[in-house]
């Protein structure tokens, strides 16, 4: 059990903790090891706390006029591929149950909550032809009842669940088409909502959504190369569909954060930005071409689309590699629009190898960047691994990449929008479920590393958001992979359970 301490010694502790930020931490497993605590005042003033949520994950609610979205089809059409045959058509009933949820949070003491609004539940169509308009008193609701228990919104316009319409239309993200549509929804709900959220994201993990989609076929809509996957993948490319997905994310999100410029900002006096997902990568070797295959990696994951919305161009390694694979922005494009912050989720680290050139027959974004990617080094991981396979804990990573972001791009300002502990849950009952000490220890370690990089090498970072609120459906993973706060109890009415985390991060961020 944690040893809880009282709040003047604990600004003492944290004092000493700043003083000595020189030391490695080391990563606790158990709530046991955890003899500290932190509270907000080690922080900058005004730094936000708060958690994050997606639309698809936790809304539920098919029917309110929305249409289908692009996750909807892909685990009604292939419930082989998502773990348990599940779905996300109840979810967490979040649609139902925002008020109550939402109380839990200010209960929590938390000043922020992120959540994305469904394209198809404003647009059932895809296009601004067809307005829904229970959908937009659905989000007012939310970001009412956000404001009135002092939670400030952070709304994500696109957190993967593109409408299916536009799939069938033209293929969604691998058709210019959609750059258009996507400033229309954006236009749609910078107008409807922008009078009282201040805080937007256009996209969510851009580098996720062209890879697991169209690279490997794993996330929807499920196309790769069929020699990648033979029994999955009936449609794709693997070597050119990332890149042209990716080209038409950075397209759309250009788009909205112009339109936010021109139209809105000054009346609206809010704020736009970006979040992007990378781990972050250690040399496997002391060797030159180890250091250089970290390079690489972290150019081909977090570089593909922050070099482009900062210097308007991919990086020069993904020119050199990808080459006419790689599509080319117009003098027209604008792609480097000025953005107000970049989000940053994060959540694992591995090793970086340096790879031969794959066979020019079977070329594809996972190799493209002629590195090795892997968790481990002589059998030993990088970091403990969690409950998901591909989650490995590496508190350290956080600090650098915000470093490594301050030091390559411009010193931009950051949000750190996820970041979270995975567990099993069926290896659980409910009552260990609640008991989730590793998280505890995972998010203090995270927050200490952060604080580094705040105190030592004045990295603008302004907040932080837990994921997630609630166990939700995590894709492919369903419902057996849980990193909520809060536990949903799917065998009683999904009633909603403080885990001891979430009563930790009420207990830290209590203002006095």
């Amino acid at each position: 059990m944690a040893i809880r301490l009282g709040w003047p010694f604990l600004g003492m502790l944290f004092l000493i903790i700043c003083l000595l930020a020189s030391a490695k931490l080391v990563m606790p497993t158990t709530d046991s090891n955890v003899t500290a605590y932190f509270n907000r005042t080690s922080f900058p003033e005004n730094f936000k706390f708060g958690v994050a949520s997606s639309s698809y994950q936790c809304e539920g609610n098919i029917g309110g006029h929305r249409g289908q979205s692009l996750w909807e089809n892909f685990t009604r059409s292939y419930p082989e591929r998502i773990s348990g045959g599940t779905n996300a058509l109840i979810a967490n009933d979040f649609f139902n149950r925002f008020e109550n949820d939402l109380e839990i949070l200010e209960d929590m003491h938390m000043d922020a909550f992120r959540f994305s609004i469904n394209w198809a539940r404003l647009l059932p169509s895809g296009n601004i032809s067809e307005v829904n308009p229970h959908g937009i008193d659905f989000y007012n609701k939310v970001i009412n009842e956000s404001i009135e228990n002092g939670l400030e919104p952070f709304v994500t316009i696109f957190h993967w669940d593109s409408p299916q319409a536009l799939e069938d239309k033209y293929e969604g993200f691998l058709s210019y088409q959609i750059v258009n549509d996507f400033r229309d929804y954006a236009d749609l709900c910078f107008r409807e909502f922008g009078d009282r959220v201040k805080y937007w994201i256009t996209l969510n993990e851009p580098q996720k959504f062209a890879t697991a989609g169209y690279d490997t076929g794993d996330f929807a809509p499920g196309r790769c190369s069929k020699w990648v996957n033979e029994t999955y993948c009936k449609k794709g490319n693997s070597s050119t569909e990332p890149y042209i997905v990716a080209h038409h994310l950075l397209l759309s999100h250009a788009a909205a954060v112009k339109t936010y410029k021109e139209k809105y900002q000054a009346s609206q006096n809010g704020k736009i930005g970006i979040t992007f997902n990378t781990p972050w990568f250690e040399p496997y070797s002391n060797s030159t071409d180890d250091y250089d295959a970290t390079k690489r990696s972290l150019d081909f994951s977090l570089g593909w689309f922050l070099n482009p919305i900062t210097y308007g161009d991919y990086p020069t390694s993904m020119r050199e590699l990808v080459k006419e694979r790689l599509p080319k922005f117009s003098s027209q494009d604008e792609v480097n629009v000025i953005f107000d912050f970049v989000g940053l989720n994060y959540y694992t680290a591995y090793y970086a190898a340096n790879a031969n050139p794959a066979d020019p027959d079977h070329l594809r974004y996972q190799t493209d960047s002629n590195a090795i990617i892997q968790a481990k080094r002589d059998g030993i991981p990088l970091g403990p691994q969690a409950g998901a396979p591909w989650q490995y804990v590496y508190p350290e990573g956080i600090k650098y990449l915000l470093n490594h972001i301050k030091d390559k791009y411009q010193d931009p300002v950051i949000y750190i929008t996820e970041n979270g502990y995975s567990r099993v849950l069926a290896k659980f009952s409910d009552s260990e479920t609640l008991d989730d000490s590793p998280r505890i220890t995972f998010h203090y370690n995270h927050l200490q590393n952060i604080l580094k990089s705040i105190n030592d090498y004045k990295v603008k970072v302004k907040g932080y958001f837990a994921w997630t609120f609630t166990d939700d459906f995590e894709f492919t993973d369903g419902y057996n992979v849980g990193f909520g706060l809060v536990h949903i109890n799917r065998t009683d009415n999904l009633t909603r359970q403080m885990k001891r985390s979430a009563t930790w991060f009420s207990e830290c961020l209590v203002k006095n």
